[in-house]
């Protein structure tokens, strides 16, 4: 799980799903779970 500041890169890769957690934007990747990232 990476903490990044723009998920803009991230949400752009396939099989990419922005979900929104506890007030905080996640990224979550079924295909690739290397991508697994989350906002701020």
């Amino acid at each position: 799980m990476k903490v990044r500041n723009s998920l803009k890169s991230m949400k752009n890769k396939p099989g990419a799903q922005v979900v929104r957690r506890r007030g905080r934007l996640f990224v979550i990747n079924k295909q690739n779970p290397r991508f697994k990232a989350r906002q701020g």
